[in-house]
């Protein structure tokens, strides 16, 4: 029998997620020791309530309600609770005293990322975060490895499962936003406030990761450009439809140049058409996909569960596994690329198509007066459709598709569009991503 020297792995959360990881790594572990050449110890499991009910049968002798001992006595920390504190500062401890983390916290990598990377480099330690963005789906190493020698020039995600899936359900199976959201709770998508979800917030901390990755440089989780999908309605998804679109919540990376000849980036989550012939458009139900663009690799697709206990303890087992080989190994952790020093640029110099929609009169010359509201504000028309109401044979609407233009120009051709006598509302303006 080999015999293995010892690594010790300490687990903070016995959650959905961290039981499996803890289920996985007790019943794996001659496999896995015989992958990284070392035995894996799970030394401990920190939890908030020894008597809490969990997915997985844990051993009671592992479980401590003392985290901070725990880590200080480890050589890998995996840290599956979540939040930021007291996560950020066990973290910390853990570092300082010389461990390498494991870590599914977008949360606070996304608030606190530069800091805690900071650490690693002070000590030599490193921070693997694989099950951070899209669960499963391995898109941290192939963005910080694989394309590390590439340009990427953008990235278009869909990072959460919630509300792809009600999305899905309203162009699929006509749902109301509603009776899409009530479904996704039922079957455990979406949790009894969905305001993360549903606001874009965590597809947000998401972005964050994924641009401070692809473009080497610190994005601040403030400044990602952040809209929900709470007002998308059935008429929205019928005019996508009727388009060639489908409507994603999209997390999109982009190295954009503004106006004046800067370089920089653009970081922003929304609801956007996604032609039909888009890998991305196929992308149902919970799932997330993450499509990458770079200069010479070309396109690529990233696709597969984006949530779920085992699927999630899938990538923590790997960045573990690599975080041990690196500990067998010795030498300093790699760090992380983020010195391109990239500005962040404001959601206004984003180029793109868009799709507005326009309640108007249904009187000759409108049409020719919304015309010239968008050439006044340098936006170039690309189709028109129009259709009567209904309700009021006096109104119509106008679904009008742009060629690329400015965010900035767009605005304000909308806000000119409101101002008019002509046009009786703006039903909604969305943006065309993936051309």
């Amino acid at each position: 029998m080999t015999e293995y020297r010892t690594v010790r792995v300490a687990l903070l959360g016995a959650g959905s997620v961290g039981s499996q990881v803890a289920r996985l790594l007790l019943a794996n572990g001659d496999e896995l020791a015989a992958r990284v050449g070392a035995r894996l110890q799970l030394v401990g499991i920190g939890v908030r309530d020894l008597d809490a009910p969990r997915d997985v049968e844990l051993p009671r002798e592992l479980l401590t309600t003392d985290a901070e001992s725990l880590v200080v006595g480890a050589d890998i920390v995996i840290e599956l609770i979540g939040g930021i504190e007291p996560a950020r500062t066990l973290i910390l401890q853990a570092i300082n005293a010389g461990a390498d983390v494991v870590t599914g916290n977008k949360a606070l990598l996304a608030a606190h990322g530069p800091e805690l990377f900071d650490a690693t480099e002070q000590v030599g330690a490193e921070i693997y975060y694989e099950a951070a963005v899209a669960a499963a789906i391995p898109i941290i190493r192939p963005l910080r490895d694989s394309l590390a020698g590439d340009n990427v020039k953008r990235i278009l995600a869909i990072v959460n499962g919630s509300t792809n899936f009600i999305l899905d359900r309203m162009d699929r199976f006509g749902d109301s936003m509603e009776a899409a959201q009530k479904t996704a709770f039922e079957l455990g998508f979406l949790e009894a406030d969905p305001t993360l979800d549903v606001d874009g917030y965590d597809a947000a901390q998401k972005a964050t990761i994924l641009a401070s990755l692809a473009f080497h440089s610190t994005v601040p989780a403030d400044g990602v450009y952040r809209e929900g999908i709470a007002d998308i309605t059935p008429a929205q998804i019928d005019a996508a439809r009727a388009a060639g679109y489908v409507i994603k919540l999209l997390a999109i990376a982009e190295r954009i140049t503004a106006d004046d000849g800067t370089e920089g980036i653009s970081a922003r989550v929304y609801p956007a058409l996604v032609a039909r012939e888009h890998p991305l458009a196929a992308v149902h139900g919970g799932n997330n996909a993450v499509f990458v663009e770079a200069e010479a690799a070309g396109s690529l697709m990233f696709y597969g569960a984006g949530a779920g206990g085992v699927q999630t303890a899938s990538a923590v087992l790997g960045d573990l596994v690599s975080a041990a080989r690196r500990h067998i190994a010795g030498g300093p952790g790699l760090g992380e690329s983020t010195h391109a020093d990239l500005p962040l640029l404001p959601i206004g110099a984003v180029i793109t198509k868009y799709q507005i929609t326009l309640r108007v009169s249904d009187l000759q010359g409108v049409l020719a007066e919304v015309a010239m509201i968008f050439a006044n504000g340098g936006v170039s028309v690309e189709t028109v459709e129009q259709t009567v109401d209904s309700v009021d044979a006096g109104t119509a609407f106008l679904v009008i598709g742009t060629h690329a233009a400015r965010e900035r120009a767009l605005q304000a051709t909308v806000a000119a569009l409101k101002a008019s006598d002509v046009v009786d509302s703006v039903v909604s303006v969305l943006r065309v991503e993936g051309v």
